[in-house]
């Protein structure tokens, strides 16, 4: 039986439906530069209408720190998805209160509307339980389709799943799947990599993976501190020497557990970080005082691509060097391109998130060829770290209540 109920598990003909998504978006000015989540929210949103639910849409934006600030209006959003779904969306100027219970009550079978920022209220962050209920007041059934979301036990995220009958929607259904079939159930070997500035902010990450992964690189600035607490002269490289002994247990953990620990053996040195700037490829036991590792080199990266073609899933958590910024993108780029290939072969199941990596894959230009890019950014890590996400332990509790009553 499923952990977690999904639309397929709901009749929603003529119900009230709160779906909660994360329209949390780049914008400016009313202006967004990035469509990604509305894209992703669109086909559970145009699947409730279909099926001739009431859609009443939640989602935050910004940190408005629980008062209402209209530069963080979710008004534009609106506007925006109204052209993507072709049809009309109605904006509420609050998201609880009587108009809102109005407007809720007005609606006809497949309309959708989108209420105005959560956050705009200091019950939202509290998770307190009155600014659930009144939440709640507007629907008959709760849905989260914000999994970016779901490592935050909000009003909107956990709230009202406590009170209304709870389910997944389809991008929240289709990332725990991707995230689970990569981390809880991988088909072996399973790989990781991971990179990024510093190891400070991934000490969890590390260590859960140690403790599952087949293969685990670490690349990016991170790896320096790692070549340091190895015995390596890194120059005036990013480093956090203070963290030394973590990095010694960390790859301790790896032997114990069986888990192919690879460092860099051969790094991109240069005496300046610019675009251009002189640069040599030398050995990790090579590297200068006064030189700075801002890549991995040929001899890595085909080391990497080796461990790749070896590898059944790959889960891919940061860059491999300093990307932004040629020509120290050249690990990122090949290794990332290796990867993909092996997915279009079939050969391999890829799933990457967190950070930079959206970023950086965007740059390598692979990112549809991956198996799941992941957009959630905080949740996508405290996924990889083993942590229990509130959004997503409320939507298995209400299914197991459920089941139970039956």
């Amino acid at each position: 039986m499923a952990r977690y109920r999904t639309l397929d598990d709901l009749d929603v003909a003529g119900k009230r439906v709160l779906l909660r998504v994360d329209f949390n978006v780049p914008m400016k000015d009313g202006v967004i530069s990035d469509a990604t989540r509305i894209d992703r929210a669109l086909p559970t949103i145009k699947e409730l209408s279909q099926k001739g639910a009431k859609v009443l849409l939640l989602s935050h934006y910004g940190r408005p720190k629980g008062k209402i600030d209209p530069a963080m209006s979710l008004a534009p959003v609106a506007k925006a998805l109204s052209a993507k779904l072709g049809g009309p969306v109605e904006f509420a100027e609050d998201c609880i209160g009587d108009a809102v219970t109005k407007l809720s009550k007005n609606m006809l079978d497949g309309d959708v509307a989108l209420l105005e920022n959560t956050r705009f209220h200091a019950g939202e962050e509290e998770n307190d339980p009155a600014f659930a209920a009144a939440l709640a007041r507007h629907g008959d059934l709760y849905i989260n389709d914000a999994f970016s979301a779901a490592h935050r036990a909000h009003g909107s995220t956990v709230g009202v799943a406590r009170i209304l009958p709870a389910a997944a929607g389809r991008a929240m259904e289709r990332e725990l799947d991707y995230l689970g079939a990569a981390l809880s159930d991988p088909i072996r070997p399973m790989m990781a990599v991971v990179g990024g500035a510093k190891v400070s902010s991934k000490i969890d990450l590390l260590l859960n993976l140690v403790g599952k992964a087949d293969i685990l690189v670490v690349g990016g600035g991170m790896a320096n501190t790692f070549l340091y607490a190895t015995g390596f002269n890194v120059g005036k490289s990013l480093c956090e020497p203070d963290l030394g002994d973590t990095a010694r247990e960390i790859i301790a953990q790896a032997k114990n557990s069986g888990c192919d620990f690879v460092l860099p053996t051969d790094v991109v040195v240069a005496r300046e970080f610019k675009e251009g700037a002189d640069r040599e490829v030398v050995s990790v036991d090579q590297v200068k005082t006064g030189d700075m590792i801002l890549d991995l080199g040929p001899e890595t990266v085909d080391l990497i691509a080796q461990k790749i073609e070896s590898a059944k899933t790959l889960v891919w958590n940061g860059p491999l060097g300093a990307f932004e910024t040629r020509p120290f993108d050249t690990a990122t780029v090949e290794a990332a391109r290796f990867a993909a290939k092996r997915v279009k072969e079939d050969a391999l199941t890829a799933v990457a998130g967190g950070g930079d990596t959206v970023a950086a894959l965007n740059h390598a230009q692979v990112a549809d060829d991956f198996t799941y890019v992941s957009t959630a950014g905080g949740a996508f890590l405290e996924w990889l770290e083993g942590k229990t996400l509130p959004g997503v332990a409320i939507l298995e509790a209400s299914a197991a209540q459920e089941n139970k009553g039956k």
